[in-house]
This record gives C-alpha cells, sequence and structure tokens, in this order.
C-alpha cells in the first residue's frame, strides 16, 4: 500500500475540480468548432436555389466554370468565409466590450461605434458619390476609428472608467444618428443606397471584400485574445487591478483598438448587425463562467454559428427570395436578450 501524506492529499484533491473544469471547457470549445463546420458546411450547400452535394463539391474541389460552379465558388464560398470572419469579429468585440465597461449587457453600438460607420458610409455616398460596397468599407472603417478616439477622449483618456466610456459613446452615438437620419431626410438617393447596407447582409460579399477585411479582423483578433488575463483583472475592479500589477491605462488602450479593428472590419464589411456581439458573450459566459480567457475563444467560435446559421435560416424562409441575416439576427436575438435579462444569474459579470 502506498501511503500519501495529508498535505499531498489535500493539494491532489483541491487541484482536481479546477482540472475537470480545464478539461470541460476544452471539450466544450472542441464541440462548438464541430458546430461551427457544420453551419459552414451548411452555409455553402444550401441557398435559394437547390444545388445537389455532388454538384456542390464539384464547385468547391473541381471548378469548371459551370454557372453551378460560379454560385458555389464565387458567391456562397466567399459568404461564408465573410460570415465566419465577422461573426468571430462581432463576438470578440462584444466580449472585449462588456468586460471594458463591466456591463454585461453592453455590445459595440454602446461605445457609438456602429453609429461612426454609418455617419461615414452615409457621409461617403451623399457628398462624395461613393456607390460601391468595397468604397463603403473603408469610409465605414474610417468612421468606426474616429469614434473609438472620440469616445475614448471623451471618457477621459487616461482617466477613463467604465461609467465614463458607456456615457461618452451613448452621447456620440445619439449625435451621430442624428446626423444619420437628416442626412437621409434630406437627400433621398443616399437614403436608398445606405437602406440595404443599414439592414446588415453578407448577400454582397465577394473575395475582394474578404480581403480588404480579413487583415484587420485577424489583428484585432489576436490582441482581443492577448488581453484576456488583463480583462480579469480589469473585471474585479480598478484598485483590484492596479494591486494585481494590471497596467489600466494600457488595458482600456489596447482593448479599444481591438474593438475598433474587430467592430469597424466587420460593420464596414456587412452593415451593422445587431445582438451577435451581444448576445454569444453573454451565453457563453453561462459555460465558460467569468474567465475571459475562455470567455474570448468561446465567443470568437460561437458567434459566427449564430450569424452563419441566422443567413441559412433567412435563405430558407422565403426561398427563392431571402430575408437579411441583420433582420434573422434580430428576430432570434431579441426574444433570447429578454429571456437571458430575466435570469439574473446570467445577466451578471
Amino acid at each position: 500500500m502506498t501511503l500519501v501524506s495529508p498535505a499531498k492529499a489535500g493539494t491532489e484533491t483541491a487541484s482536481a475540480p479546477p482540472r475537470r473544469r480545464t478539461a470541460g471547457r476544452a471539450t466544450g470549445l472542441v464541440a462548438s468548432v464541430g458546430v461551427l463546420l457544420a453551419i459552414a458546411a451548411a452555409s455553402i450547400a444550401i441557398g435559394a436555389k437547390p444545388i445537389p452535394l455532388d454538384q456542390v463539391w464539384h464547385g468547391l474541389f473541381h471548378y469548371t466554370g459551370s454557372d453551378t460552379d460560379v454560385v458555389i465558388r464565387d458567391v456562397r464560398l466567399p459568404r461564408t468565409i465573410l460570415g465566419l470572419l465577422v461573426g468571430a469579429g462581432l463576438g470578440l468585440a462584444g466580449a472585449v466590450i462588456q468586460a471594458l465597461t463591466r456591463n454585461p449587457l453592453a455590445d459595440p453600438g454602446l461605445l457609438g461605434l456602429n453609429a461612426g460607420a454609418s455617419a461615414a458610409v452615409v457621409s461617403a455616398i451623399s457628398f462624395l458619390g461613393v456607390t460601391s460596397l468595397t468604397g463603403y468599407v473603408w469610409f465605414a472603417f474610417l468612421g468606426t476609428a474616429v469614434v473609438s478616439v472620440l469616445v475614448y477622449a471623451l471618457g477621459g483618456s487616461r482617466s477613463a472608467t467604465p461609467v465614463r466610456l458607456a456615457l461618452a459613446g451613448t452621447a456620440v452615438y445619439a449625435a451621430l444618428y442624428g446626423y444619420v437620419n437628416a442626412v437621409q431626410l434630406l437627400d433621398s438617393a443616399a437614403l436608398d443606397k445606405m437602406r440595404f447596407w443599414t439592414v446588415g447582409s453578407l448577400a454582397s460579399a465577394n473575395m475582394t471584400v474578404v480581403r480588404q477585411v480579413t487583415p484587420f479582423l485577424l489583428i484585432g483578433a489576436v490582441l482581443a485574445l492577448a488581453l484576456g488575463r488583463s480583462l480579469n483583472a480589469v473585471a474585479l475592479g480598478d484598485d483590484t487591478a492596479r494591486a494585481l500589477g494590471t497596467n489600466l491605462n494600457r488595458t482600456r488602450a489596447l482593448s479599444m483598438a481591438a474593438v475598433t479593428l474587430l467592430c469597424g472590419a466587420a460593420t464596414a464589411a456587412c452593415g451593422p448587425i445587431a445582438f451577435v456581439g451581444l448576445i454569444v458573450p453573454h451565453l457563453v459566459r453561462a459555460i465558460t463562467g467569468p474567465d475571459m480567457r475562455w470567455i474570448l475563444p468561446y465567443a470568437a467560435v460561437l458567434s459566427p454559428v449564430l450569424l452563419l446559421g441566422s443567413d441559412v435560416l433567412g435563405r430558407l424562409v422565403t426561398r427563392p427570395a431571402e430575408l437579411q441575416v441583420g433582420i434573422v439576427t434580430t428576430f432570434i436575438g431579441g426574444p433570447l436578450f429578454i429571456y437571458l435579462v430575466r435570469r439574473r444569474r446570467m445577466a451578471q459579470l
């Protein structure tokens, strides 16, 4: 019989539950990746036009230029890739904002970032005559970047706090959307061109847009994932975070940079899509607990599941036409959000 000292036995007993939790989280993350791959495959295979699976496979790996191959390779594949990238970007941005503001009901709109993108796009349409989606991308990203700097400055810059950032973002949001509405009322052409973009859609996706936004989304994702440990400290309060050695100013500045890259590129490519950055981090927190080192990767995987799943559903419910993904996420997210808010345990950080 092997004897184990009481101290060692106590250590093994105490360390077992954390190891089991880590293994459970890792298993859940792998399963989430499997679900994401299945949804991505469905996004390529399912559309307004029914295509047999063998032709889907042929279009992906044996491209000959037929009409079916063009639909698969040049329409559905870029749409799916963009949905994966944008969904991950929105999920990560929402998780970072919720941790940064210590507000579990926060999303990119709370800091006025969507409003900045919309204001830049409507200005480009009305005053500069920009009409292409590739043109919208750069103006939307520029608008998001300018607003993020403005909100950070109004929130106190080095003395910024979660409350100040939220108040500054709300004020900027209200002012910019007032401007957007005014321009649209005065310029009917701008209203017509903005209508499709503001709904939020993946329908106009192409590889040019994918290539334009991918670098920003990848850099933002790496930066957000690297901030997990620091955001854990921020969630404990400023005094505790400082006591743990966290540089609050640097963490907030880097978080704003990550959110700007993620939200700016995602909104530029598809327009403002509601609820993805709000709902998914909220759901993930119920699975992983408050540890941002797990919330962030889970949000990056499960947010595209919601976005692509909504996009596929939008193609099916009104076939042969389609319902834009921004409308579907609103229909899904609204009731789900009300349910989550009513459950106090899930609505807390």
